[in-house]
């Protein structure tokens, strides 16, 4: 489907313009805003939004923040000016004190989502939060009435916040809108919708695969799909940080890294500094931007938003940003890989049986 004329897309790769362009759009705001978020800081940049989110509640505009409770760096306190003008904090999943701590605790609100006024919204990698501030992120800002869905979504995942059992799937029904599909995960061993796209679209592939992401880690089945890619002379190219921000996943990754690079895959290191972009291109032709990192975790166990289309406008910002990320990276290096500390090899296999859980 052609891209609709009424709508306008950003892409931010910068968290500083991206806060601002947020900022900016909130300031405007006459109806509602309406924020879904992982992680939410006690810093300059946190206390920048609630500000603003506060003014915003004085002049009767609807504020809701849904703030994943693993991930906030806040409470209720935090935003007692605006609360009492009417805002609304939700907490969701607080942490409960149980036998099965770990398990009931495991599954976090891993989403990105800013609405307002039915009119705008931003989807993608970055959290409210300073210390995304030196990282490279990929959030789409849309104008247009994309919005309708996103807030819909929301309101839903609102009422989830603190149920354990649920209709996972309704919640998991995909949602399409103008060519777009918004592709929604919550926890679930068997209902993985962004896994199961990234799968069909791995497998349908004649051309190019490229993931950016800052943590890889997919399970037996998704590296089978994507060396059988391979193997059918498609081009993939798999980007992540040098070092991320999670040293295990680190670890845990490199332990592949060299199949992978034996199965013509290839690797690139992004260096100046944490890459935290969520990116998959398909054949130049398709995309799947949002919140899901490239993982066991996301896939299976969090709670996640995405969205697939084709739209040749955005795609063309996608590929930009690939570019550019790619003139600062640096080649998987085998010899180097070989060489790699024994401490390591030894954690590789140590931790592997906790891979679901960083």
């Amino acid at each position: 489907m052609p891209d609709n004329i009424n709508n306008h897309y950003l892409l931010f790769n910068d968290p500083l313009r991206m806060y601002n362009a947020m900022l900016d759009d909130i300031e405007q705001a006459k109806h509602y805003i309406y924020i879904e978020t992982y992680k939410y800081g006690n810093d300059p940049i946190g206390m920048k939004f609630r500000d603003e989110l506060t003014k915003k509640a004085k002049q009767g505009v609807q504020v809701k923040l849904l703030i994943d409770s693993w991930g906030a760096y806040v409470g209720s306190s935090y935003f007692s000016e605006m609360i009492n003008y009417g805002g609304e904090i939700i907490f969701f999943k607080k942490i409960r004190l149980s036998f099965d701590f770990f398990t009931k605790n495991h599954r976090r609100n891993h989403r990105k989502l800013l609405v307002i006024d039915d009119n705008i919204s931003y989807i993608g990698s970055a959290n409210i939060a300073i210390h995304s501030m030196n990282w490279r992120e990929s959030v789409l800002r849309f104008v247009g009435d994309i919005a309708i869905p996103f807030r819909q979504v929301f309101n839903e995942h609102c009422k989830l916040y603190n149920k354990y059992i649920f209709d996972k799937i309704a919640s998991t029904k995909s949602i399409k809108h103008r060519g777009f599909e918004i592709l929604l995960d919550v926890p679930s061993s068997l209902i993985q919708a962004t896994r199961k796209k990234y799968l069909d679209l791995i497998r349908s592939a004649k051309k190019s695969i490229i993931i950016e992401t800052p943590y890889f880690l997919p399970g037996s089945y998704m590296r089978r799909a994507i060396v059988e890619a391979a193997e059918r002379e498609v081009e993939v190219k798999i980007i992540m940080p040098y070092r991320s921000d999670v040293q295990m996943v680190d670890i845990l990754r490199d332990k592949y890294l060299g199949d992978l690079h034996h199965q013509h895959i290839h690797l690139l290191f992004y260096k100046p500094k944490n890459l935290h972009a969520k990116i998959f291109i398909v054949d130049h032709e398709k995309f799947i931007v949002g919140s899901s990192n490239f993982d066991y975790r996301s896939f299976r166990f969090q709670h996640e938003i995405n969205l697939f289309g084709k739209s040749k406008r955005i795609l063309t910002k996608l590929n930009e940003h690939i570019d550019e990320t790619i003139q600062d990276c640096e080649q998987f290096n085998y010899e180097f890989w070989l060489r790699r500390p024994r401490i390591q090899k030894f954690f590789e296999r140590v931790l592997v049986p906790f891979r679901h859980f960083f």
